[in-house]
This record gives C-alpha cells, structure tokens and sequence, in this order.
C-alpha cells in the first residue's frame, strides 16, 4: 500500500486574541479530524502561524473553520494562502 501523498498546502496567520486561550491544541484536533498534518506555533507579534497539508478539501475545510469564529480565543483576521503541497509533514505539531 503507497503512503497518501498531500496535495494542498495551508498557510495561513491568524491575528487576534489567540494565544494563551488553546487556540493551538484546538487546531490541532481539528487537523487530525480532517486528516491532515502540518504545525501550529506562536508567533512573537501575537499571532499564530499554521501551515497544514492533505487533501484539498479538507484543506479548505480548515481555513473556513478557523474563519468561522467558532476558534477559542477571538479571530480579527486571518490571513491565508493554499497551493501545492511540499509533503515535509508527517504528523500535525505544536511549537
């Protein structure tokens, strides 16, 4: 059996109260929900970056989630991107 390779690559930035409230670990689980890996972090300015891969729908499916308000913490803005997948992931981390 061949390991599924992902197509699509999210790369998005999510600008608002979103740290310190588990925004991260909820992302996470809701990645492994839609079968995708990738890694969620902290950034410096108070965002958190998040670069997801899988298939493109579920792909797409966790850029309207994390749109949607329905996040812990409060989402202002987010900021995203979708293209080819480089295939550097193996499971979805936390840093």
């Amino acid at each position: 059996m061949s390991e599924h390779v992902p197509e699509a690559r999210l790369h998005a930035t999510v600008k608002g109260m979103v740290q310190g409230v588990g925004f991260r670990y909820w992302t996470r689980g809701e990645a492994a929900r839609l079968g995708l890996v990738g890694s969620a972090g902290n950034r410096l300015d108070g965002a958190v970056e998040i670069v997801a891969e899988g298939d493109l729908e579920g792909v797409e499916q966790l850029l309207r989630w994390l749109q949607s308000g329905e996040t812990p913490g409060r989402v202002d803005a987010v900021e995203a991107s979708i293209g080819p997948a480089t295939g550097e992931f193996k499971r979805f981390s936390l840093w």
